[in-house]
């Protein structure tokens, strides 16, 4: 009977357990109800073990790499481990092993059952595991890790072990697939890792591994497996594809820090070799003037075309009360481009073709603006909330990204993070450049009407005896504010094109031709001494490698940032209210007319019985300019404080990767990693450029304060309505 036991355990069948684990009933009465319940248990893990095999006889036929080495890896292990417990119990009771057979005459099958009572959990959860895949017909390598992985993290010694090892078999085959993709850029016929156009597909990568590692193997293997195909001059040389296929073979996914480790040091490595084979300098000076002339606004009469053409837009789609043409759409904006290049310099530009305008929020209708989410300014700008304050809807009216279509082997210079942070930077000085557009117009339209005015009033602003006062205050009032909004937005924008634009992009300039001053003050590794070796016959302080390029390009952005004073959010959520009180009064002076005075017939005279009366549209009118005018001398006055404190407080340093201070919808956000973190090496002398975007900021503050307005208040005049309202 104990051989017959043997041979269920082993997988065979029997006549004592006709149907999966229950015993027959014709030896139920011949055998002690303590026997009984042992050789169901038995007769359990043999059942077990059979569904195991059966399964991995049936998933072994599976198209999946990944499930056949999982299956053969699960046999191996039953084959060493548990059939090997049945042939070394068998030999024990052959010898007669007094451990296992009593008096050297029995065999208990307590003792048969304790022996492989060890074997108990594991091929529960085996069984388990086998169902969960025989589940699911087609099973992607990411999804399957990720199963395994979670399973492996159990409180039983056994079952983790096996699974890890189970685990650890699919992450070998997936990392051959990916060491085939990153060394020589290969792809397999059957489940591939990416696409045809090097995208990675669903499914293809466990959860484990980071977005950034995601977007290093798409980096790597797209440019291998495009010099490949362009069958380039230069190759990666085969000890170096030899070097990374050997640092793959020392780490595996489920050990996440050492993983991303390797294939950071791989494509900063390749990074380095395409730099000095494939992408130019020339190349990099091209798109960098190119993002500067765009992204940066350094092209100014293009900038203002295209701000003219939007708004020209604007009014010609959205005014139209029905029909396909009140509509704008990404094509409309993308047509606005090329006319807003006419008679430019950018007309001739082969770089205006990579620019589009993209609609995240799909096309835009005219639709009336709502109030429901309207608030105050002042109680906005005061409270310390966590939003992040985007400039992106203030152009067009709802959210616009302007993005540049990267080209290989450009792309292995610039990153999408960068694109981001460029677009942010265009939404912040359009916004800008726009709001200024308005006031200036604004100011020609007030000045036309008070010359056409004077014609007939001659000195005075006409009007009976009874509003003459309130007419000549009115006015003064309505210039005090376009003056002043003048004044702040004058000296904001010639602050950021002239001492931060323009100064950062010609030090970028300098770096690009001299690298040797910007790679002591740039984040990153010194160039590898094999890169120099093979750059012998280059002049030293010219030599310019990839990571000192990426730190130099990423430093530049982020000085861009810190300077336009986007990396302060304080600075930013008092920024773009002020721009809507601006273009606020732009639009009331524009509803009125083009002049904050009503015409001299508009008001008329008393009528008998009526409750009009002489100056009541002067009044309505001065109450909504002195608003206006004391909601922008309060955000002035926050303005002028915080930008203070921020020379105080912040210590103006630049993070590694200004890409982590930009959220994929193109909005500034995490920017007090900015402000807090200094991730400079403590044996140099620090940042050397924080004094000069330090300078930046100071040079505002002189500009702001240059007459004492803000740092001593003075006790001006301050001419008040009857209602007792203050105006000035």
């Amino acid at each position: 009977m104990i051989a017959e036991v043997l041979l269920v355990l082993a997988g065979h069948s029997s006549s004592l357990f006709p149907t999966d684990h229950s015993l027959h009933p014709a030896f139920k009465p011949l055998l002690h109800p303590g026997e009984e319940q042992c050789l169901e248990a038995l007769g359990h893990i043999a059942s077990r073990y059979r569904n195991i095999k059966k399964a991995c006889a049936t998933l072994s036929r599976s198209k999946s790499r990944y499930v056949c080495a999982l299956c053969a890896t699960l046999n191996q292990i039953l084959k060493d481990e548990y059939e090997k417990l049945v042939v070394d119990t068998e030999a024990k009771v052959l010898k007669r092993d007094p451990d296992l057979v009593a008096n050297g005459s029995f065999v208990p099958l307590s003792a048969v059952r304790a022996t492989f009572a060890e074997w108990d959990s594991p091929l529960t959860a085996l069984e388990t595991l086998m169902n969960q895949l025989q589940a699911q017909k087609n099973w992607q390598p990411g999804p399957l890790i990720d199963m395994l992985l979670a399973r492996s993290k159990t409180g039983v010694y056994r079952i983790a072990n096996i699974i890890s090892r189970l685990s650890v078999a699919v992450q070998r085959v997936w990392r051959s697939q990916l060491s085939a993709f990153l060394v020589h850029g290969s792809l397999a016929s059957s489940d591939p890792l990416a696409s045809e156009d090097f995208t990675l597909l669903d499914g293809t990568m466990p959860s484990c591994i980071s977005p950034q590692t995601k977007e290093s193997v798409v980096y790597v293997g797209r440019a291998i497996a495009t010099i490949k195909a362009k069958k380039w001059q230069n190759q990666l040389p085969r000890e170096q594809a030899l070097e990374y296929a050997n640092l793959l073979e020392t780490v595996l996914p489920e050990d996440q820090y050492k993983f991303d480790l390797v294939i950071s040091q791989i494509r900063t490595n390749v990074s380095e070799w395409l730099w000095l084979n494939v992408l130019t300098r020339k190349d990099v000076e091209d798109a960098v003037i190119s993002l500067a002339s765009y992204f940066l606004l350094r092209n100014g009469e293009f900038s203002l075309a295209l701000i003219r053409e939007i708004e020209r837009l604007k009014i010609s789609r959205l005014t139209t009360r029905s029909g396909a043409a009140s509509v704008i759409r990404e094509q409309d904006l993308n047509l606005a481009l090329l006319r807003a290049s006419l008679g430019t310099t950018a007309q001739h530009d082969p770089s205006l073709l990579h620019l589009h305008f993209e609609l995240p929020s799909g096309p835009l209708r005219p639709l009336l603006p709502s109030l429901a989410n309207s608030k105050a300014l002042s109680s906005s700008v005061v409270s310390n909330s966590p939003e992040v304050t985007s400039f992106d809807d203030l152009l067009l009216g709802t959210n616009l990204i302007l993005s540049y279509t990267v080209t290989w082997p450009l792309d292995l210079f610039l990153h999408p993070s960068d694109l981001q942070i460029y677009a942010a930077l265009f939404n912040y000085l359009s916004s800008l450049r726009k709001t200024h557009t308005q006031i200036h117009t604004c100011w020609t339209s007030l000045s036309n009407a008070q010359r056409a005015r004077r014609r007939w009033t001659g000195l005075g602003e006409g009007g009976t005896a009874e509003d003459l006062e309130a007419r000549r205050e009115l006015l003064r009032c309505g210039w005090g504010v376009v003056r002043d909004m003048g004044w702040f937005l004058d000296t904001l924008l010639g602050y950021v094109m002239v001492d931060v634009v323009d100064v950062e992009f010609r030090r970028l300039k300098d770096l690009l031709g001299n690298p040797s001053h910007g790679r002591a003050e740039c984040v990153g590794k010194y160039p590898s001494s094999q890169n120099i070796a093979g750059q012998a016959n280059a002049d030293p302080s010219t030599y310019l490698d990839f990571t000192t390029l990426r730190n130099i390009h990423t430093t530049y952005l982020e000085r861009l940032l810190t300077g336009c004073l986007l990396a302060n959010p304080a600075l930013t959520a008092i920024l773009r209210p002020i721009f809507e009180v601006c273009e606020r009064f732009v639009a009331q002076v524009e509803r009125w007319g083009g002049d904050v005075l009503p015409a001299l017939l508009f008001e008329g005279s008393l009528a008998p019985g009526g409750d009009d009366r002489v100056g009541a549209m002067v009044q309505e009118r001065f109450q909504v300019v002195s608003e206006i005018n004391e909601s922008l001398h309060k955000l002035f006055n926050l303005f002028y404080e915080q930008l203070s404190l921020s020379t105080s407080q912040q210590p103006f340093t630049a993070t590694g990767d200004a890409s982590k201070s930009i959220l994929m919808n193109a909005s500034v956000a995490n920017a007090t990693t900015l402000q807090r973190t200094s991730i400079r090496g403590k044996g140099t002398k620090g940042f050397e450029g924080e004094g000069e975007v330090r300078r930046h900021v100071e040079r505002l503050l002189l500009r702001l304060d240059f007459n004492g307005a803000f740092s001593k208040p003075r006790a001006g005049e301050q001419i008040q309505w009857e209602g007792g309202i203050d105006i000035l």
